[in-house]
């Protein structure tokens, strides 16, 4: 499909993508909501066996395919990124959305300032998510906006790129996952700047099981590794960061959750950083048969060729009971 409009545009929208039927028209109408117009959105689908693409055909995107095999989010981004026509790329996981108008513009506004290489928004769960899977968000997406980090903690779920940046300084293909952190730190070497904005937020929905939980925070410990060899994770660490956060999530949510959900809160947080200290014993080369656990658990698909806000802000809150019913137009 041909993109919005003739002339460049100022912004892409970059969207990786398996089998989301569940979410993605929801991002997508979400984007033609948005205060910014004539925005470009790239899709990169990795193998979608469900109605995922034919979701995507009903909108004004480009669709980049490419191989199981050969899938990594670095690689994935990289392709996406290559075919994207703006001057700015943002990278979106194909289970958010937006939840204001103007969350394009707001993650956009740092980029006045030259230096800035990468900016990314608040993200937090709705009510599918896990008691402690909010509270991650919360401590890594606060309230208070930051744009000069001086750290190079970031996340591709909700993050846009300066593009010429990129050109000379592409995703890391290799890594299991922390293919955002490992870029801002390279960026940050560089000389650039890390910018947060709270006010670009985004809901994420997450809805893993046990055995997904362990193997993203296994993969991610695994590049973190990589990434930072002097880090290291045993299995004190893992006893002690576990207990200690079963305990702290049920402190904090007594009044806010259900007793049932105290399971759920000492799954995830046994699955995560058991999955941490495992990624951190293992090394060498990704094998297919680990890629294939760790992208692509049901197996691999067929090949088929091819800031805070204040009270009154709310009006610019997106409708989606309103949008849903809107057909996405072909370009």
């Amino acid at each position: 499909m041909s993109n919005l409009g003739t002339a460049t545009p100022r912004v892409s929208v970059v969207i990786r993508c398996l089998n989301e039927e569940e979410h993605i028209g929801r991002l997508l109408a979400g984007i033609l909501e948005q205060s910014t117009e004539g925005v470009d959105i790239v899709v990169v689908d990795s193998g979608s066996t469900d109605a995922t693409l034919s979701i995507v055909d009903r909108f004004p995107v480009r669709l980049v395919r490419i191989r199981p095999d050969e899938f990594s989010f670095g690689l994935a981004l990289n392709r996406g990124f290559e075919a994207a026509r703006g001057d700015f790329v943002v990278a979106a996981s194909a289970h958010v959305y937006p939840v204001y108008r103007d969350w394009l513009a707001r993650l956009l506004q740092p980029f006045d300032d030259p230096q800035v290489a990468l900016v990314y928004g608040k993200q937090r769960g709705d009510e599918r998510t896990r008691y402690s899977e909010r509270r991650v968000f919360a401590t890594w997406f606060p309230e208070t906006s930051d744009l000069d980090q001086p750290h190079p903690f970031c996340n591709n779920a909700n993050a846009a790129v300066r593009r010429s940046i990129w050109e000379g300084l592409p995703y890391d293909e290799t890594l299991t996952g922390l293919e955002d952190l490992d870029w801002a730190k390279r960026a940050m070497a560089a000389g650039y700047r890390i910018a947060y904005v709270a006010g670009a937020e985004v809901i994420h929905v997450h809805q893993e099981r046990a055995r997904a939980i362990f193997n993203r925070y296994r993969r991610e410990a695994m590049a973190m590794a990589r990434i930072q060899p002097a880090v290291r994770f045993g299995l004190v660490d893992f006893l002690r960061l576990a207990s200690s956060s079963v305990v702290s999530d049920i402190s904090h949510g007594w009044r806010d959750v259900h007793r049932s959900a105290i399971r759920d809160i000492a799954v995830f947080r046994v699955m995560q950083f058991w999955g941490t200290y495992r990624g951190f014993r293992e090394s060498g080369s990704v094998t297919i048969e680990l890629k294939r656990r760790f992208y692509y658990p049901q197996g691999w698909p067929r090949d088929e060729g091819g800031e805070w806000r204040e009270q009154g802000e709310d009006s610019a809150r997106i409708d989606y009971a309103r949008v849903s019913g809107k057909k996405g137009t072909d370009g």
